[in-house]
């Protein structure tokens, strides 16, 4: 066994959790369905309040890198309609976690990633594009926000919103980017002074992942700039499955 900052890791443990810095980092420079995947890799080692906790400072850091290199690809307009709502999201979502154990939690966070599985590939199938109106944005930004707060599972429900306005890959990519981090950091106090899920020995946990984040993060930037537009959306599609089949395993 490994003692960090009062947690014990077995190495397959502490293996999985560089695993999942590793795709935490991927995810936030436009590799989205590995930060989906990371969600119940997490939970195996730490379970579902906890993880998502632990999670949060690692995404904060990745997001300032997503942010850094897609920066200027981000359709604002979007970011508008999306992150008041959102906001509304996170906090009914920090009331409802408190009474959500760990198996109803794995529950919820399949069915919705399942649900959103089902709506890309039809959205895809029949290339049409959902029309930009205000109730569907107020719509994905509670559900967004809620499920961001739970579980940071809020990839795929955005995944629908954004590949079903058909936004270019970098558009898409840099959109979510600064969307995620400005959900990540108003998240922050909620963890730390409601669920109490985030501490200094938390934080200095994930400081320790910061070069496998950033080794995703590079990995991700080469594998986007490899992948057409339309087998990018596709692979979009296939990460948010493994991520579906990891949370139901």
């Amino acid at each position: 066994m490994i003692s960090l900052f009062s947690f014990s890791f077995s190495w397959i443990t502490l293996s999985i959790f560089i695993l999942v810095a590793l795709f935490i980092g991927m995810a936030k420079t436009g590799i989205h369905g590995a930060g989906m995947a990371a969600v119940p890799l997490l939970a195996t080692v730490f379970g579902g309040q906890l993880s998502s906790g632990i999670m949060l400072p690692m995404l904060c850091l990745a997001d300032i890198v997503g942010v850094w290199y897609y920066h200027r690809h981000a359709e604002w307009h979007f970011l508008k309609r999306l992150i008041p709502w959102a906001i509304v999201g996170t906090v009914l979502g920090t009331l409802a976690g408190q009474y959500i154990d760990d198996k109803t939690f794995k529950i919820i966070m399949a069915v919705i990633i399942l649900l959103s599985i089902v709506i890309m590939i039809a959205l895809e199938r029949y290339r049409q594009a959902i029309p930009d109106n205000p109730l569907f944005a107020r719509l994905t930004g509670v559900t967004g926000g809620f499920t961001s707060m739970v579980g940071n599972l809020a990839g795929s429900v955005m995944a629908v919103y954004f590949l079903s306005m058909r936004l270019p890959k970098n558009a898409y990519i840099g959109t979510t980017a600064w969307f995620f981090m400005a959900m990540n950091l108003f998240k922050v106090p909620f963890h730390v002074l409601a669920w109490h899920t985030i501490t200094l020995q938390t934080f200095f946990l994930d400081l320790m992942m910061l070069p496998a984040i950033l080794l995703g993060a590079f990995l991700g930037i080469r594998l986007v700039k490899l992948l057409p537009e339309r087998i990018y959306r596709w692979f979009i599609i296939g990460m948010t499955m493994v991520a579906a089949v990891l949370m139901l395993l």
